[in-house]
C-alpha cells in the first residue's frame, strides 16, 4: 500500500532505490537504473523530503505515488516497456512516471502522459524539461496532454504499457480498447478498499485479470469532481 515506510532520513535519489531493492520492494536492475536516472527531487515541491518512501500531496486533490508503489508498477510493466514500445500513464501528474516510461522506451518508442488538470500539466513539462527525459520531450517521443485518462488517448494507441495512477471503480473499457495483444495494464481498481489489478491482453483479445497487491488511491474521476475535493 501507499505508505509511511523506511524512508526517513534518505536524502539521496540513489540511497532511495538502493534501499528500496534492500527492502524486496523489486529485484530489476532496469528499474534500479530508470529510478536512479530520473530524480524524484525534480518532481516534487522545493523543500519536501523527495526521497522519503511516502506519497506526497501535489495540489488539485492529486498525489505523487510514494517511491515503492513506482517501483512495483514499473516492475510489473518492465517487459511491455522495451525500447521502441508505447506507454500510456493515466492521471500522469507531476510527470514523473512519465518520465520513466520515456527514458525505458527510448526516442523509437512512445510515452504520453494524460491529465485532466491544466495547471498540472503545464508544472509536470516544466519539471521533465529538468530531468533526463528532456531530450525525449524535446524531440517529441515523450508528451504530456490535457485530457480525461478515463477515455486514454487514441491518438497513439494501441500501447504495450498502460499505467492508471488513480483507482477506479471498474477498469474504463476504453484504456482496455486501447491495449494491444501482448500489451498490460495495472490499475488500482476499487472504493474503499482497492486491489492494484494487472490487466494483460492476450494475442486474441481476450483479457485476464488479477490482483496483485492491495492499495490506496485516490479516485479516478471527472476534473470537476476532483476539483471539488470528490
Amino acid at each position: 500500500m501507499e505508505r509511511n515506510s523506511s524512508g526517513i532520513g534518505i536524502n539521496k535519489n540513489k540511497q532511495m532505490v538502493e534501499q528500496l531493492q534492500q527492502y524486496g520492494v523489486f529485484s530489476s536492475k532496469k528499474v534500479a537504473e530508470v529510478m536512479e536516472t530520473v530524480d524524484r527531487a525534480l518532481f516534487v515541491a522545493d523543500g519536501t523530503p523527495a526521497y522519503v518512501d511516502s506519497p506526497m500531496a501535489i495540489g488539485y486533490s492529486a498525489t505523487i505515488s510514494a517511491p515503492h508503489m513506482h517501483a512495483t508498477c514499473l516492475q510489473l510493466l518492465e517487459q511491455n516497456l522495451q525500447p521502441g514500445m508505447r506507454a500510456l500513464d493515466v492521471g500522469s501528474g507531476t510527470g514523473y512516471l512519465t518520465a520513466c516510461f520515456a527514458i525505458m522506451v527510448g526516442s523509437q518508442g512512445r510515452a504520453v502522459g494524460v491529465e485532466h488538470i491544466p495547471e498540472l500539466v503545464s508544472s509536470s513539462i516544466k519539471h521533465i524539461e529538468k530531468s533526463a527525459a528532456a531530450p525525449l520531450l524535446k524531440e517529441g517521443s515523450l508528451s504530456v496532454h490535457v485530457a480525461d485518462g478515463r477515455e486514454g488517448w487514441p491518438e497513439h494507441a494501441p500501447y504495450d504499457a498502460i499505467h492508471v495512477g488513480a483507482a477506479a471503480p471498474e477498469i474504463p473499457q476504453p484504456l482496455i480498447d486501447q491495449l494491444k495483444p501482448g500489451g498490460r495494464m495495472v490499475i488500482p481498481v476499487g472504493k474503499m478498499f482497492q486491489d492494484l489489478n494487472v490487466v494483460d491482453k492476450n494475442l486474441d483479445g481476450s483479457v485476464s485479470i488479477r490482483s496483485e497487491i492491495s492499495v490506496r488511491y485516490v479516485p479516478l474521476t471527472s476534473r470537476d469532481a476532483q476539483l471539488k475535493g470528490y
